[in-house]
Order: structure tokens, then sequence, then C-alpha cells
């Protein structure tokens, strides 16, 4: 799951990426409007962590932009404002969610994930291949009946593949989907992660190394029990 993070003041703005980041997404932040929408441009994003009052292009700005464009970036917006006007018109002007400042961090949390959900192809809440489960919501994932002690990297590149059900991913979509702008794309992060995850899988391998192409879990065209 990729996430922008545009919020202009910069201890909130560290305290979210923090937080989210250790939820295993990839998170990218910016702190002024014109900075969001330039990684708007160049980068799908799966959700926009937005603040309403920022410097330079104003959040209500961006949310019309994107609505216009038909963007499938889901914005949770966030600001100070918590009047019943206040909410219908942010969700009037393009925002998914609203969410008024002070938060509770776990139901940011889980306005994100829900808003992701949202964002991307249905997939089921409880992902399955052979005898690995993985659950999304619980951060939880098990083979034969054990539970395995995966990173956040490691479990975000597990859930990636999943919900791929047997298509190939590309290191490139990786680090694109599951690290974040800072990720150097020369790196062999992907390439030790796998590695790890790999081994923690265990016997039989479930995770197919696909020539000039990438990775994958399943056969081709399989789908997610």
């Amino acid at each position: 799951m990729r996430v922008l993070v545009v919020e202009d003041f910069e201890p909130m703005a560290r305290a979210i990426v923090t937080g989210l980041r250790r939820e295993g997404m990839a998170v990218d932040v910016v702190y002024d409007g014109s900075s969001a929408l330039s990684h708007l441009a160049l980068t799908g994003y799966d959700v926009v962590v937005l603040d309403r009052d920022l410097p330079g292009v104003h959040g209500d700005q961006i949310c019309r932009q994107l609505a216009a464009a038909r963007s499938p970036s889901r914005i949770l917006m966030l600001t100070v404002a918590d009047s019943l006007h206040d909410r219908v018109e942010g969700l009037g002007m393009g925002a998914d969610d609203y969410l008024t400042k002070p938060f509770d961090f776990p139901e940011l949390i889980a306005r994100v994930r829900a808003l992701a959900r949202r964002a991307t192809p249905p997939v089921p809440p409880v992902l399955h291949h052979g005898d690995i489960r993985l659950d999304p919501s619980s951060r939880t994932a098990y083979r034969a009946g054990q539970r395995l002690p995966l990173s956040a990297k490691e479990f975000a590149v597990l859930e990636h593949l999943l919900t791929r059900a047997g298509r190939v991913v590309s290191t490139e979509e990786l680090l694109e989907r599951v690290w974040d702008e800072a990720a150097d794309p020369f790196t062999t992060a992907v390439k030790q992660t796998m590695y790890r995850l790999r081994a923690k899988l265990g016997e039989p391998t479930v995770i197919d190394t696909v020539r000039d192409g990438g990775y994958r879990i399943g056969e081709p065209d399989a789908s997610v029990a």
C-alpha cells in the first residue's frame, strides 16, 4: 500500500509517517500543497492523508483537482474544523473521508486501510494460498497453523504477492508498492527481503522467481481462495 502524507506541521507529519510505516505501509511525506501535486503527478498513491489548511496550494484545491481528474487515489482529509458544515463541505469537494484533529491513531490506521481497500480491486479479507493464511487486519500470517515471525516489510511483500494471485510481480512493482520514494532503485533491499521471507516460510518453497520477470506465488491466473 502506497500512501502520501501531506501535512505542514512537521512533528505531526513525522508521527503519522512513523506510525503508518510501522503498519507496513510505504509512505511518502510532503509539507505543502505544491509538493503534493508534484508527487501526485508522478506516483500512483492508494491513499492521500491530506491536511486541509496547507501553505501554497490549499488542500481544498488539491481535492477538487483529484476529483476532476478522476484520480483513483482516495483522500482522507485532516482538519481542526469539526462542524457538520465543514465535514459536508470537505466530502463535497472530493474527499473520501474526513478526520478531525486531534485524533486517535488507531482510528487513522483503520480509516487509511478502509480507503485503500476501496482504491484497489477487491480482495478477500483473509488471503490464502495452500497452507499459508494472511490476515491484513490483524497483521498476522501463518503457515501450517504456525505463526510466522515476519517483519513489517516481509509481511507487506507476502501480502502483495498473495493479492496478485499468481501474477508475476516485478522488483520495480515491489519497490513502488511496498517501499517508498526514499528507496534506492538500485538497492538489493527487495532481494534481501525476499531471501528472509522465503527462509521464514520454510519448505516447500511457495515463492517462484520468474526469470527476467520477478516473483510469483501460485500458478498464472490462479485465484486467491
